[in-house]
Formats: structure tokens, C-alpha cells, sequence
């Protein structure tokens, strides 16, 4: 039996969305797709504003992912921190399911023996090594980001690279959006590499709106279409204890 894929949307943006469907209900569908939603919030010499902080905490809440605002020169540690972090959550809280049903009531792996725990974790960080990863990057492009995008060129070619040592599978695919004519633009179908950006984000012209739902909503849609990998979903939990020897 396959070990299932680690599917993510990466959202970075600067703002919060101004047009279309609410981003929060989005991403809560993509949760139950067993697609994890990460945000960062990219600032520079402005702070986002109190309403843009909390739609980004918002949003990977409802998509089970990780949330970080951060300033723009910080991005590139930040983008591989949250990528990083949020493989582990997804696999720990579909090992925590499993462990619920084994152990009854509402335990988790804190509630094991020490050692136990140990074992679990070493699979918990063996599988963040191992599994295959799908990530599709969703990148603001309205007119606030414009002086931003060079720095995030920069931070997703260090992600690229950061990941090549995993022996699993890495996957991605990069889109911007406001698109020129539809709700997202594609800017790299899915590749194993993020090393043909080399002045991409200068080609864009950058947009006035933010309609973050109506591009998450499209994102959810490139994972079906893709043939990408079956998401790590409930089910796949009895496996990953096995391997732990529980």
C-alpha cells in the first residue's frame, strides 16, 4: 500500500482579499481534500493591517496548515520553515487519529510511554523524509507586491533546493494571481524543480485587486486535474504505526 502524498497550497500574500468567495470556506474544503493550506503574510516597511493578519491566521487555520507573517528579506528561511512544518503537523495529526481509536477516549501520542513516543516520532520524521510532496505555490501579485516579488523568487528557488536532499518525491507548481484575464495565471506547471524562475515574476504585470478565494478555489482544481498522488488522508494511519512497530 502506497504511503499516500503530502499535498500543500503555499499562499503568499500581503494583503487580505478584496473580491469573490470567501478564502477561509476555500480553504477548509481544500482541508477536507486532504490538501493542507500554509500562509505567509509578506510584509516590508508597512505592517499588514489588523484585517489582513487575521484572514492569514484565518485561512491556514481552517486549512489545517501553518500561518507566519514575516518581512519580505526573512522570506526564504520562513518559506522552508512553514513547508517543513506543516509535513510534520499533517503527519502527526493523522498519526494522532489512529492513535485516538487504538487507545480509546481522546488520547494522543503525548499520552504514550516515553519510549513508544520515541518510536512513533522517529516515523513521524522518517515519513517527512520519505513521502512524496506536492506543493502548489499561490503567489499575490496586486500591486502592493509588486517591489516583493524578487524576494520571492529568491525564497522559492531556496525552497527547491532546501528539499532536493528528501528521498522522497518533490513536486510543484507555481501560480499568480490577479491572472490578466482569469482568476489565477499559471506561471510553472508541475515540475521537481523550481530552477527555471529566473525572471518570471518581471514578466508580470501586477493587478489592483486580491481575490484570494476565487484562486485557492482554482488551486483545489489543478491538484484534481493534475493526476497528482493520492493525498496522506485518515485510513493511512494503521500503516505509518505498523512501520513504528506499535
Amino acid at each position: 500500500m502506497s504511503k499516500g502524498t503530502l499535498k500543500q497550497i503555499l499562499l503568499l500574500t500581503d494583503g487580505h482579499s478584496n473580491q469573490g468567495e470567501d478564502p477561509v470556506a476555500i480553504a477548509a474544503l481544500a482541508r477536507e481534500q486532504g490538501i493542507t493550506v500554509n500562509v505567509i503574510g509578506v510584509v516590508d516597511g508597512n505592517h499588514l493591517n489588523e484585517q489582513g493578519i487575521e484572514e492569514v491566521e484565518a485561512i491556514a487555520m481552517a486549512g489545517g496548515g501553518v500561518s507566519q507573517v514575516v518581512y519580505a528579506k526573512q522570506l526564504a528561511q520562513t518559506v522552508q520553515m512553514v513547508t517543513r512544518k506543516a509535513m510534520t503537523q499533517t503527519i502527526h495529526g493523522v498519526v494522532n487519529k489512529e492513535l485516538s481509536q487504538i487507545l480509546g477516549g481522546n488520547q494522543e501520542m503525548e499520552d504514550l510511554s516515553p519510549a513508544k513516543r520515541g518510536q512513533v516520532m522517529e516515523v513521524v520524521d522518517e515519513l517527512g523524509e520519505t513521502m512524496n510532496l506536492d506543493v502548489l505555490i499561490l503567489v499575490d501579485t496586486s500591486a502592493s507586491m509588486k517591489n516583493k516579488l524578487p524576494m520571492v523568487q529568491e525564497a522559492l528557488t531556496d525552497l527547491s533546493i532546501s528539499l532536493t536532499s528528501r528521498m522522497g518525491a518533490n513536486r510543484f507548481a507555481l501560480y499568480s494571481f490577479p491572472g490578466k484575464k482569469k482568476d489565477i495565471d499559471k506561471l510553472l506547471d508541475w515540475s521537481p524543480q523550481l530552477n527555471s524562475l529566473s525572471g518570471i515574476f518581471q514578466k508580470l504585470s501586477s493587478g489592483g485587486i486580491t481575490p484570494t478565494g476565487p484562486a485557492l478555489q482554482v488551486a483545489l482544481q489543478k491538484f484534481t486535474k493534475s493526476g497528482s498522488r493520492r493525498s496522506l488522508m485518515a485510513g493511512d494511519e494503521e500503516q505509518l504505526l505498523e512501520e513504528s512497530g506499535m
